[in-house]
């Protein structure tokens, strides 16, 4: 078989491979089945509430007070089920959106602090020429930056600054 005669997507998977290396475009698509799922959810509420009123209003003769809703419970319980792990889903996808963009953070961030420590390892071995600090004379003038140096209390101050 030619090159020719292939599909032009042969691999069902390429465009998903596309979207989980663009972090914008895998938020958007789960955000695509975000919608899809809270859509289900919001008609299964719907659909829930609709069930709850025709099962508990269903009644045989001769039943005793309650028994329409012991009928009904099992019906409502797996519809409510349902819904609970679609909530579940819409939370996990919610998760997964924002754990891929902290991955690509991550990424960035960890490619920085190894350029950083390579910086570091260089200057560390090779360190740059210092000139000798200069000190000038502050007989007179007051230094902006007291430092450790400087007065450890206000009543040590001797007519200098204020705090």
């Amino acid at each position: 078989m030619s090159t020719e005669d292939k599909p032009f997507f042969d691999d069902p998977n390429a465009a998903l491979r596309e979207i989980a290396q663009n972090p914008a475009a895998y938020a958007h698509y789960l955000a695509d089945f975000h919608r899809v799922v809270l859509d289900m959810a919001a008609k299964l509420e719907v659909l829930q509430r609709e069930t709850r009123v025709h099962c508990r209003g269903t009644r045989v003769e001769g039943d005793k007070r309650g028994q329409a809703f012991l009928r009904s419970f099992p019906v409502e319980k797996s519809l409510s089920d349902v819904i609970k792990h679609l909530k579940g889903v819409t939370s996990g996808l919610e998760k997964s959106a924002h754990k891929r963009h902290a991955h690509d953070e991550k990424v960035k961030e960890v490619k920085k602090q190894r350029k950083e420590k390579a910086l570091l390892k260089g200057w560390k071995n090779n360190p740059p020429l210092q000139a000798a600090p200069e000190n000038p004379g502050q007989q007179g003038a007051q230094s902006s930056s007291m430092g450790y140096g400087g007065p450890t209390s206000i009543y040590d101050l001797d007519r200098r600054e204020s705090a």
